[in-house]
């Protein structure tokens, strides 16, 4: 059964959090990292949302 779609945020903002399955840790080494947020700046530079802060935890991601 789907769940059902958020509702949409009267600021704007939103808590996105990405996990590893099973808590498992997604960063094994120190450029995992890097390359993560590389790819997020060339997100955020190519589709212009606006980045409040992050988290980058061993097994889990946190974006506000």
């Amino acid at each position: 059964m789907p769940r059902q779609a958020r509702k949409k945020s009267g600021t704007g903002i939103y808590h996105v959090m990405l996990k590893g399955m099973d808590e498992r840790n997604i960063f094994i080494e120190e450029g995992d990292r890097k390359k993560f947020l590389t790819q997020l700046f060339q997100a955020k530079e190519k589709s212009g949302f606006e980045l409040l802060g992050y988290c980058l935890m061993d097994n889990h991601v946190h974006l506000l």
